[in-house]
């Protein structure tokens, strides 16, 4: 990554009020007595209406950088800024709780499981509109619909429990109740990777016209940079928790500087695809990663990438 590209990635967006600013993030773990670095040095930025696709294979830090952003991991280093606030590394009491959920919400991989099963759809969105203090019922009952319609589900969807949609119509519900919050910032992970091609493009279509409509940010972490550019202005490519790159989606698809973004986008099965040569590639990063990776640490260090 280079500082000029990293420039561009903030140029032209100075008139959207930031909404989530990370800085210097890092969260080791310890397995069998060894300490292993799971994000190292990670800054990022979303302004409103901004998406930031994070890209990286299975270890790479991306879903614990999520799990970071909205309290479920707690960093040993850095400083997580929602709104211009910090966000604090543990609260106390409901109205802490009920702050922390306004400020950043989660869609998760399986919608299946992160919904109730014994409630149905429209029951589990009231349920979060009435903790989060909506009392009157019939402002509820529209509230519900309102929602529920903004991700294409209607009265049959609002009175089904979850196991009977289908995925599509589940991680739809799933948005509608992050969304019922009135978060500044929408995390989805992997969010529409167990999705069927045609399914995950209605998904992807809706929630480019929920950032367009209400000036919410996302953050995409995902291991498909295919659904990173249908969605996402810009990318940050992660390997073993470090920034390898982080440009906008078009600049760094069409041309990736970095040996593991140009791996990722040689991985993508396509005529003439050789997977040996892939592996062998692979075999060569390690080395390359050390390198390049202190460049592009100091370009994050100097635009807030």
């Amino acid at each position: 990554m280079n500082t000029e590209s990293s420039t561009d990635i903030e140029s032209g967006k100075d008139t959207a009020p930031e909404l989530l600013r990370v800085t210097g993030l890092r969260k080791t773990y310890r397995t069998g007595g060894t300490e292993v670095v799971a994000v190292d040095d990670l800054s990022f930025s979303v302004r409103a209406g901004g998406a930031l696709g994070i890209v990286g294979e299975s270890g790479s830090g991306k879903t614990t950088t999520a799990r970071m952003l909205i309290g479920l991991e707690r960093p040993d280093a850095g400083e997580i800024l929602v709104q211009g606030r910090p966000l604090a590394a543990s609260v106390r009491g409901r109205p802490a709780r009920l702050a922390r959920a306004k400020a950043v919400q989660i869609v998760f991989q399986d919608p299946y499981l992160s919904l109730d099963a014994r409630l149905g759809i429209g029951e589990t969105v009231d349920g979060v509109l009435r903790l989060h203090g909506m009392s009157d019922r019939t402002a509820r009952a529209a509230r519900v619909r309102e929602l529920l319609a903004q991700v294409g589900l209607g009265d049959r969807e609002a009175a089904a429990l979850p196991r009977r949609l289908s995925g599509g119509q589940r991680q739809r519900a799933a948005i509608a109740r992050a969304l019922a919050v009135e978060p500044a910032v929408l995390v989805l992970d992997e969010a529409v990777s167990a999705l069927d091609v045609s399914v995950q493009a209605q998904v992807l279509n809706l929630l480019s016209d929920i950032r367009r409509d209400t000036g919410i940010g996302l953050v995409f972490v995902s291991h498909d940079l295919a659904v990173v550019r249908y969605v996402c202005d810009e990318a940050l490519v992660m390997y073993r928790g470090r920034t390898m790159e982080h440009r906008t989606v078009d600049e760094l698809l069409t041309d990736p500087h970095h040996p593991y973004t140009r791996l990722l986008l040689a991985s993508v099965p396509r005529p003439g695809w050789d997977p040996d040569s892939i592996s062998r590639r692979r075999r060569e990063l390690d080395p390359l990663t050390t390198t390049v990776t202190a460049g592009a640490a100091g370009a994050a260090d100097a635009t807030g990438a």
